[in-house]
């Protein structure tokens, strides 16, 4: 996204923080994506034009931050959805105390 302010175009940015508060944690399934389509780091470096260090910390689900457009251009490269890519993980000590 682009805005432009007094002729000048500023990038906006969003980041998605992928740390874990307790033990709630937001899982990356890049590595599960990249197995079915039989992909290397190399592979989708090549075909997204992003970072090698970038896609290992999401493989192995180090990274801290992940910009939008990285998600954007792994969902277009595995033709799948964002939940497809990320899913929140619960407490499951918070999900038993919820239920009863």
């Amino acid at each position: 996204m682009y805005l432009v302010k007094h002729n000048v175009i500023l990038r906006s940015v969003l980041v998605i923080k992928l740390k874990k508060w307790g033990a709630n944690v937001i899982r990356c399934h890049l590595s599960t994506l990249m197995g079915q389509h039989k992909m290397k780091v190399t592979d989708v470096a090549n075909a997204t034009e992003l970072n090698r260090s970038t896609i290992t910390a999401l493989y192995k689900e180090t990274a801290s931050r992940i910009e939008l457009d990285t998600i954007n251009k792994l969902c277009v490269l595995f033709n799948c959805q964002v939940s497809d890519l990320l899913e929140w993980v619960a407490d499951q000590q918070e999900e038993q105390k919820a239920k009863g």
